[in-house]
């Protein structure tokens, strides 16, 4: 079940509410009972390899050949 984070506007508090995503939207009240509260934007991030290097392509013979073959 996702995880939201909300700040609490009257005492400043940051909490989280575990919800189906359907109930995302709906208000959340702040663990000490004020109802004054803000969702707050989250980031997510996958853990993953990085991207491998780009490799280079060789440099084409010098020759004035286009298209890879010579012109006539």
């Amino acid at each position: 079940m996702p995880s939201y984070e909300f700040r609490c506007r009257s005492c400043g508090d940051t909490f989280e509410v575990n919800r189906p995503m359907a109930q995302a939207s709906d208000p959340a009240v702040c663990p000490d009972g004020h109802d004054d509260t803000v969702k707050l934007l989250t980031t997510f991030a996958t853990p993953g390899r990085a991207a491998a290097p780009a490799v280079s392509a060789p440099a084409p013979a010098a020759g004035g050949c286009c298209g890879g073959g010579c012109c006539a």
